[in-house]
């Protein structure tokens, strides 16, 4: 029984890898794009609140509705609404990198809502510090915000991480590939529940290496 378990996953190796490599590439794009992108999204909201002008007021609340908005919207609905600005942008709407764009676009949303929330919780004499000693905007948020929220920010970029793991599985149905795809058309469509239950495994384990991972690093970095 294990011997032709093991045939059988052998036989799919090759697709099981592909699929590996295009979930890969879907979730490291995402999350490149929540960095860069989600995290200053996220300080620049915050910093909105914190100095509430008619200008901050107004730009707060455009930023504050695409976080709410795409958060709120249905992956998978929301996949088949980017279709057009996805062809645009990359000339195609099809593919692992077309479907990376609509998986960016929730992951910068999630993680600058996560941003906010965690620097919300910084102390406020941690910024009355910084004001006393001068620091200037850019110092306020590379060696006092940043610093004092680390290991909430880690927290948070591994919840995003798990979550764009779960919404890759669905790239499927724009040709985007990954262990989810793998999962429906060579296991569940050919009723080869070995390999389907086998991809399962997988995804499972990844997503608790994931957590694993997130969780030392936030507490090694911790300085409370």
């Amino acid at each position: 029984m294990m011997t032709a378990y093991f045939d059988k996953i052998s036989y799919y190796l090759p697709e099981l890898t592909k699929a590996l490599t295009e979930s890969g590439i879907m979730i490291l794009l995402s999350i490149i794009a929540a960095i860069v992108l989600g995290l200053p999204l996220g300080t620049a909201v915050y910093l909105m609140q914190k100095a509430p002008t008619k200008t901050n007021r107004f730009f707060s609340l455009f930023l504050n509705g695409y976080i709410n908005i795409v958060r709120s919207f249905p992956f998978l609905l929301l996949v088949v609404a980017l279709i057009p600005f996805t062809r645009y942008v990359l000339g195609t709407a099809f593919g692992t990198y077309a479907a990376a764009l609509p998986l960016s676009v929730v992951a910068v949303a999630l993680y600058a809502r996560f941003t906010e929330q965690v620097l919300l919780e910084v102390p406020e004499d941690i910024i009355e510090l910084a004001q006393a000693l001068g620091s200037t905007k850019r110092q306020l948020i590379f060696r006092f915000l940043y610093v004092e929220a680390r290991s909430g920010l880690v927290l948070s970029l591994t919840t995003v991480i798990i979550s764009m793991v779960s919404y890759s599985t669905v790239m499927g149905v724009i040709g985007g590939g990954g262990i989810g795809d793998f999962a429906l058309r060579y296991g569940y469509q050919r009723y080869e529940y070995a390999v389907m239950y086998t991809a399962i495994v997988m995804m499972i384990l990844l997503v608790s290496m994931i957590q694993i991972s997130g969780s030392w690093l936030a507490q090694k970095i911790n300085k409370k």
